[in-house]
């Protein structure tokens, strides 16, 4: 079965981006393979406000990559590269599961990853924690109906930004991880 992977940066302090949406502080690690990272990957899961802000063409990811923007309020006819989910959103999530496939990359949003974990859709949390306090802005997670226990299984420190990358797998349980 294919695993759900919310990937993404944070602030010290719990934030994906600050107060205005934006994503300007995280200070990419040179170290960091992007290339090798989205070649695990051929499916994304985005949220629309993050989709909102990224925009279709700045999506990374091969050409046979296949997009899932959830959202209730866009529509598919504006929207010709990319999927827009709004109902059955949580079967269509089970269904990508079980297809033969990469890793599917919930690239964000805190709203979105916390609908599909309370689904028992999230597998593992991996997170480069970046070294800068914002204060504000829009949260790593919400939304979340009970706690989600994870266990580390990975951690990196790259000493040139000071980003701290951290990889978790979910742990079976209400709210977690379903038929494991």
């Amino acid at each position: 079965m294919r695993r759900v992977r919310y990937n993404c940066a944070m602030s010290l302090d719990g934030y994906i981006a600050d107060a205005d949406d934006g994503f300007d502080w995280i200070d990419v690690d040179p170290e960091i393979d992007f290339a090798e990272l989205s070649a695990q990957f051929d499916t994304y899961l985005i949220g629309r406000r993050t989709f909102e802000v990224v925009g279709e063409p700045k999506l990374p990811a091969a050409a046979d990559s296949k997009f899932y923007v959830f959202s209730e309020s866009l529509r598919q006819r504006d929207h010709a590269n990319v999927c827009i989910v709004g109902e059955d959103w949580a079967e269509l999530v089970r269904s990508l599961r079980r297809m033969e496939g990469k890793d599917i990359w919930l690239f964000g949003g805190g709203g979105l990853f916390g609908s599909l974990c309370n689904e028992g859709l999230v597998d593992n949390v991996e997170v480069a924690v970046m070294p800068i306090i914002l204060g504000r802005g829009v949260p790593l997670v919400s939304g979340l109906s009970s706690h989600v226990k994870l266990i580390l299984m990975d951690q990196r420190v790259y000493q040139k930004t000071g980003t701290v990358v951290l990889k978790y797998e979910v742990v079976q349980g209400p709210g977690c991880q379903e038929g494991q």
